[in-house]
């Protein structure tokens, strides 16, 4: 009789405080899960994650910033549920870890951006880079510059070469870039998450996307590799994006055309597990650096509940956030349908 008495009155003090305008308490997420990694896929994350956990509060998803090596060692050390990461897992990572899985939520690409007053119109190439990045090209009035960019006058100054100092996504593409196109930095500096950068007098090191958006806007003769999901900032801070040499010999900037040209190049070759290469796709319209956006999971998890949670949420990611709603924001491209199945065969696989 008591705790009948007590479960009417409660639910009438419920009622009288929704009428009065007072809202309802609200029910804790059954469901926690964590987020790390790409600096790149970190604006995409919060804009899904924002969207998803109203329509499902029975999860909460925390979203941080800490670069894809970051990302991957935190999901592998199982200390995370999802990294995010530009890059896939190497054969080696998958060898000693075959649980862990590199499944695609989108397509980015990474411009290369410039800080000289006065240019607006730069075009390079792998090799350029190379030479710039190893200090073999120190001036920007450089023979090898000037041969791609007749009629500009370059200025007689020090280029200032910035590179990411923490495990990054974009420098792994920045340097599959490097090394597809360029022979002797395929041979001598190779490419990953983190490479030992050549000493050059005055280059400088950023952490993340911000940081290098920063240190590029901040240093004029500057030049640096930015994510695609940080073109905005680039705008606001007036620098410039180069057009890049592609396989074909055209040069090319990043928009939804060359992008996707790219991506399309490489969608039928995709393979089960995911992981390939969309640097330096071949295509006469494709952007030379593109590539797919992982989350890198366990498949193996701790329990039932926390395997269904990611499964829902990678899928929606997938399927219904991959739309312009979200990607146009950080200018991303969707999945090709058959990547979208493919991802999708990954993920059923998380239990």
């Amino acid at each position: 009789m008591k705790l009948t008495k007590l479960l009417r009155n409660g639910a009438a003090a419920l009622a009288i405080a929704t009428a009065a305008g007072f809202a309802a308490p609200a029910h804790a997420a059954t469901v926690s899960l964590v987020e790390t990694g790409s600096s790149l896929l970190y604006p995409l994350f919060n804009l899904w994650v924002a969207s998803y956990t109203t329509a499902h509060t029975d999860v909460s998803i925390t979203t941080t910033s800490t670069g894809s090596g970051a990302g991957i060692a935190q999901s592998i050390q199982g200390l995370v549920q999802i990294g995010a990461s530009d890059a896939y897992l190497s054969d080696a990572i998958v060898k000693a870890h075959p649980d862990m899985m590199s499944i695609p939520l989108g397509i980015s690409s990474q411009m290369i951006n410039y800080n000289l007053p006065g240019i607006t119109n730069l075009r390079l190439s792998g090799p350029v880079l190379a030479g710039i990045y190893t200090g073999k090209i120190t001036n920007w009035n450089d023979p090898a510059i000037a041969a791609l960019n007749p009629g500009v006058t370059l200025p007689n100054h020090v280029i200032v070469p910035i590179h990411r100092i923490d495990g990054s996504g974009d420098t792994f593409i920045f340097s599959q870039y490097l090394a597809f196109s360029d022979a002797n930095w395929a041979s001598t500096e190779h490419f990953g998450t983190s490479i030992s950068w050549p000493a050059v007098t005055g280059g400088i090191g950023a952490n993340g996307n911000p940081g290098m958006v920063t240190a590029l806007k901040n240093n004029p003769y500057g030049i640096a590799y930015i994510g695609i999901s940080f073109a905005d900032q680039v705008k606001a801070a007036n620098l410039g994006e180069a057009e890049l040499l592609n396989k074909a010999g055209k040069f090319v900037l990043p928009t939804a055309k060359t992008i996707s040209a790219a991506a399309q190049s490489v969608a039928s070759t995709t393979p089960a597990d995911e992981r390939i290469s969309m640097v330096f796709a071949p295509g006469a319209d494709a952007y030379p650096i593109v590539n797919y956006e992982y989350a890198i999971v366990k498949a193996d998890q701790p329990d039932a509940a926390t395997a269904k949670a990611i499964r829902e949420f990678l899928s929606w990611c997938v399927q219904g956030g991959n739309v312009p709603t979200y990607l146009d924001k950080v200018h991303f491209m969707a999945l090709p349908d058959a990547v979208k199945t493919l991802s999708v065969a990954q993920i059923n696989k998380i239990k």
